[in-house]
């Protein structure tokens, strides 16, 4: 719990000689959360009551979401500083990974992974999951697209007719989601690009960087370790004494537990016995000593039903009556 962290904070502080501000987006398997723009007005409220500091920790777990708001947090908090540094306990991946990027050091245990920054597009354009409701749709990643039409190129020959390939993409992809596509291949680079004004990079060594990290890596999923990203990718890399590594795990631990992180969310776990059951379910963080502790919490009821499948034959099921989903302060 915060009370229980805080002075696990000011010890942070006092190593780093920083203001600390810790960002959270709990990745519990089926209560997955993202970075996202509904965070920024939290951010400027924690970031109004630190004020300007010579440097700022922003502690950073994340699996990824959206880029333009991870963009807008970054440049956010540079506002109150002239030098952020970013400490990795675990997971900084995706749009995580591109707000390192505009750090001027990056602090990783070596269990911290950053991983590549091609982006998704998710509109309600986007096909959709075979069998699940209209409002489920497949994310279309930007380099799996290239990756189509560069192995039809290989098998093909490079006298593949693209226009047919075009037409046979566009059949399972909305056209304007392809496009969609396309500008997010060359915003992230541009992202990047900007944020990385912050490090110290020779041309070519920025280069080679931008390429492996939008397209070069060959999965979204692939991670990259504490000595990749320092000895092949050049990022500024730091090494947590023992010390400070106690302190990181430690936070971490604890954040940890409060959102049961390694817990896979199961609605039947929670109901246990009873018929039904009142839940809340804390699902990401944003913290600081001097703004306290707001959480991101959804609240509701799961009731044991029989719902209908067919004529005849009735299922088990549990709904889910949720009432509150929102950021919520521990003083509320």
């Amino acid at each position: 719990m915060y009370t229980d962290r805080k002075q696990l904070y000011q010890q942070l502080e006092t190593l780093r000689n920083s203001k600390l501000l810790v960002y959270v987006t709990g990745d519990r398997r089926q209560l997955e959360t993202k970075i996202g723009s509904d965070v920024i007005d939290l951010f400027t409220y924690h970031l109004d009551l630190i004020y300007k500091h010579d440097r700022i920790s922003l502690y950073l777990y994340t699996r990824g979401g959206d880029t333009l708001a991870a963009w807008s947090l970054v440049n956010l908090i540079r506002q109150f500083t002239d030098y952020l540094e970013v400490i990795v306990p675990s997971k900084a991946h995706s749009a995580g990974t591109l707000m390192c990027l505009g750090a001027n050091s990056i602090i990783m245990t070596k269990q911290a992974t950053l991983g590549p920054i091609d982006p998704s597009v998710n509109t309600p354009l986007n096909p959709q999951v075979p069998g699940a409701p209209p409002h489920a749709n497949i994310p279309v990643n930007v380099e799996d697209l290239n990756g189509f039409v560069e192995y039809c190129r290989q098998v093909l020959g490079e006298d593949a007719e693209m226009k047919e390939l075009l037409l046979l993409l566009s059949e399972k992809v909305h056209p304007l989601v392809l496009g969609s596509a396309f500008r997010a291949r060359g915003q992230i680079r541009m992202l990047a690009t900007k944020l990385l004004a912050n490090q110290s990079h020779a041309d070519e060594k920025l280069e080679a960087l931008l390429r492996f990290l939008c397209s070069e890596s060959g999965s979204h999923d692939y991670t990259i370790n504490r000595r990749e990203a320092r000895d092949e990718l050049g990022l500024p890399i730091e090494k947590p004494d023992d010390e400070l590594y106690s302190v990181i795990k430690n936070i971490y631990d604890d954040i940890s537990s409060e959102l049961e992180l390694t817990v896979p969310y199961d609605p039947n776990s929670i109901l246990g016995t009873d018929n039904a059951r009142e839940y809340r379910l804390p699902r990401a963080l944003i913290e600081s000593l001097a703004g306290g502790s707001h959480c991101f919490y959804s609240e509701g009821k799961l009731v044991r039903t029989q719902v209908q499948r067919q004529p005849g034959v009735m299922q088990n099921a549990i709904q889910d009556n949720r009432t509150f989903e929102r950021w919520r302060h521990s003083s509320e």
